[in-house]
């Protein structure tokens, strides 16, 4: 595991900054109005709340037309809901000050039989400190791990590959098996990258995506940064992933996707035809990281 995380320095700036601007508005206006200091301090500190109602709107009527599940308007408020609770125990609690707090568990315990590894592969602007609940889940079961820091933080996907190969090698040393790998988000084009970089559908057992936009995001076609240009739907990287046939083996994937999910869109996007394609209703893109049936039927994948 690494010993810093450039992701984690700029989200402890922001987290921080934030809160001072929250604090210092609370303070400067508590003795005139404390109804008017309250509602700043709120306003500031849930601001990311409003760009998560735009982006559950635009969900709504991008992917109207497709023959996916469609959510109803009080699925998506469910989710937006969900969403605003969660967002910040990842974004400004476990990515920037608790990255470190679970290590990699290389060895299964004293004692007990060797148990097939995992290596976890996080999404657009995550580290391994996404994968907190899932570590200490697998640390329990005695399923060895290694999370991956997928650096330069907005990078091709494709330089991706050669921290995937390390901690493939090094999962697969300790354990004597070929590993499970389980990807969020942009993580899931991660790993197809590196399946076609080193055509390595022999050295993995299963590869579970959740929330991975295998065809693109509507909302990529926003962004600024490589990766996540990379990202747009039926865009110029995911048309030659799609065509090269050693980035997916059907048969080898579990694709958890949703119909709330807010940055991964139209529905249908977060599927693999001939995968095992498994609809969660209701979840939001970050929620369904952490969705109780997600992870009970994921680990329960792993240890067969």
């Amino acid at each position: 595991m690494k010993s810093r995380s450039a992701l984690a320095r700029l989200q402890q700036a922001t987290t921080l900054f934030l809160l001072a601007c929250a604090c210092a508005w609370l303070a400067w206006h508590w003795r005139s109005s404390h109804l008017l200091a309250l509602a700043g301090f709120l306003a500031i500190a849930m601001s990311y709340s409003l760009f998560l109602a735009v982006e559950f709107v635009a969900l709504k009527f991008a992917g109207r037309r497709e023959c996916a599940p469609q959510p109803t308007w009080l699925e998506l408020a469910g989710a937006w809901l969900r969403e605003t609770a969660v967002a910040p125990r990842v974004f400004c609690w476990r990515q920037p000050f608790r990255w470190r707090a679970v290590p990699d568990m290389l060895e299964s315990p004293t004692g007990q039989p060797a148990k097939r590894g995992v290596v976890l592969i996080h999404g657009f602007v995550c580290n391994r400190g996404f994968w907190n609940p899932w570590m200490l889940r697998l640390r329990a079961l005695g399923h060895p791990f290694v999370a991956v820091n997928l650096e330069p933080l907005f990078g091709s996907i494709d330089c991706y590959a050669p921290i995937i190969e390390e901690a493939v090698e090094r999962i697969t040393r300790a354990t004597g098996l070929a590993p499970v790998l389980v990807c969020h988000s942009m993580g899931g084009l991660a790993a197809r990258a590196w399946l076609r970089a080193r055509t390595a559908h022999q050295r993995v057992h299963h590869v579970i995506t959740i929330a991975s936009p295998h065809h693109g995001t509507w909302l990529a076609q926003f962004s600024h940064v490589e990766n996540g240009r990379q990202m747009k739907f039926d865009g110029p990287w995911i048309r030659a992933l799609e065509q090269c046939a050693a980035s997916a083996r059907p048969d080898q994937f579990t694709c958890w996707y949703s119909n709330c999910d807010n940055i991964v869109f139209p529905v249908s996007t977060a599927t693999l035809p001939g995968a095992d394609n498994r609809l969660v209703r209701g979840a939001a893109h970050v929620q369904l990281g952490f969705h109780q049936r997600v992870m009970d039927e994921s680990l329960a994948k792993i240890g067969q």
